[in-house]
């Protein structure tokens, strides 16, 4: 065997240390201290932090790097965004969706990011968001895996033409199938669309990824009907709720009927920090509602969550940058996941638990898996959160596929260092009085 790449001294996320990693043909073949072996190419990591590929669970890849066109979002609400990507449908072509992804898509590679699940929208009579997004799995899939999701935006049941063409996008090759039930004209007609769209998916065999609840209601509870429907189809395992955070606003006592019931459905739950804490509690005065969902209590239930990051650039927000660690961050802090252990779980929320809920296979640094991996300029997980960490080499089938140098500022000041490095700084004991 010719093994092409060996990454040597590195961090793992389960705290291992002073580990090597070798691949060989696309694959990893050994991870285990100390491999004697000749490589192609061998990467120093020098003590720092060795991870499977950041995996965003939840995106809008058909709206990305659009801001701006044809307006702004003054208001910075959900419901504005929504009629401002209604403006941006009739003008936009096929071509202009797949530049901005593409774009967008060099932009993920280069911070690390491996998997991406994108909702793109159906309500569009051409289907051209459909259309340039599966052309565009096409074309990065040789460094991008690409899961796509049939989303409604303006209602399966709300618009007129919507579930023609969501079976459309299906036989079409779109992997998952989408809906937003709080969305649609009343309570009932979003609990019938959460009905009629888990059968549809079950017919199919294909997994279910809802919009649920992305209110501030705290009657807004389709995430209820979504586990109850999950149950009754047997599809446990197979079906995600993201957002909800209208959980953020509801009665204790409710949530404690309802946590159990997601459980018992084994939903998959998919907040996004950025996006929830910008969007939700526009119409508080003070105290004002962060919209966050009650990520601690669902991780207490063994519910698994993934953090995505939902929108660069686009109608519903106007920063970004494909860095899951901002993701994780924000994650971190608008749930107060202050412990250690905690904070650790972030990193995990946007690695190997978002990896789970798309189900990919060959994830994660072990022995016959995809040899895609990245080397972060941090020691350990939380490390990496605290100081959003440089990508120093991203690698995919053992190739290195992006590169980027090492955060390091040249200091010129008298009797002080003569660099900073971010990565090497840890809190200072006291000094015990003599």
């Amino acid at each position: 065997m010719t093994i092409d790449l060996i990454v040597k001294h590195a961090n793992l996320p389960d705290g291992r240390t002073n580990i090597d990693i070798a691949c060989a043909d696309g694959l990893i073949v050994a991870v285990e201290p100390g491999i004697e072996a000749e490589a192609r190419q061998v990467i120093d990591a020098k003590g720092h932090l060795v991870s499977p590929p950041f995996v965003d669970p939840h995106f809008h890849m058909d709206a990305t790097l659009s801001l701006g066109t044809p307006r702004m979002n003054v208001s910075g609400t959900l419901l504005e965004g929504i009629a401002l990507w209604g403006e941006l449908k009739p003008v936009q072509s096929i071509d202009d969706i797949i530049s901005r992804a593409l774009k967008y898509s060099d932009l993920a590679v280069s911070m690390g990011i491996g998997a991406i699940r994108s909702h793109v929208d159906i309500c569009d009579d051409e289907l051209k968001g459909v259309a340039a997004l599966l052309e565009v799995r096409k074309q990065v899939a040789p460094y991008l895996d690409l899961q796509l999701v049939a989303f409604p935006q303006d209602g399966v049941l709300r618009d007129p033409t919507a579930m023609d063409n969501l079976l459309r996008a299906l036989d079409m090759g779109v992997d998952v199938v989408g809906g937003i039930p709080h969305f649609e004209r009343t309570m009932r007609d979003g609990a019938q669309s959460v009905k009629m769209l888990c059968e549809i998916a079950a017919d199919r065999g294909l997994l279910v990824d809802m919009h649920c609840d992305e209110s501030d209601d705290p009657l807004s509870r389709h995430v209820e009907t979504l586990a109850s429907e999950t149950t009754r189809l047997g599809m446990q395992g197979r079906v995600t709720g993201s957002h909800l955070t209208s959980m953020h606003s509801m009665d204790n006592y409710y949530v404690s009927k309802l946590i159990p019931l997601m459980a018992e459905a084994n939903l998959h739950a998919i907040p996004n920090p950025l996006i929830n804490i910008m969007l939700q509690g526009r119409h508080d005065t003070y105290p004002k509602r962060r919209g966050q969902t009650r990520v601690p209590e669902l991780k207490a239930a063994g519910i698994t969550i993934g953090f995505g990051s939902d929108c660069v650039m686009d109608p519903w927000y106007s920063l970004g940058r494909a860095d899951m660690l901002d993701v994780a961050h924000m994650g971190l802090h608008a749930g107060q996941l202050s412990s250690r252990a905690e904070m650790a779980w972030c990193f995990e929320a946007v690695t190997k638990n978002s990896a789970a809920i798309m189900q990919l296979d060959n994830y994660g640094l072990k022995k016959g898996n995809a040899a895609n991996m990245m080397l972060l300029h941090a020691t350990d997980p939380i490390e990496a959160i605290r100081l959003r960490a440089t990508r120093l080499a991203v690698i995919r089938h053992g190739e290195i596929i992006a590169e980027t140098p090492p955060n390091i500022a040249q200091l010129k000041l008298a009797n002080r260092p003569k660099q900073v490095d971010p990565a090497s700084y840890a809190p200072i004991p006291a000094k015990a009085k003599p």
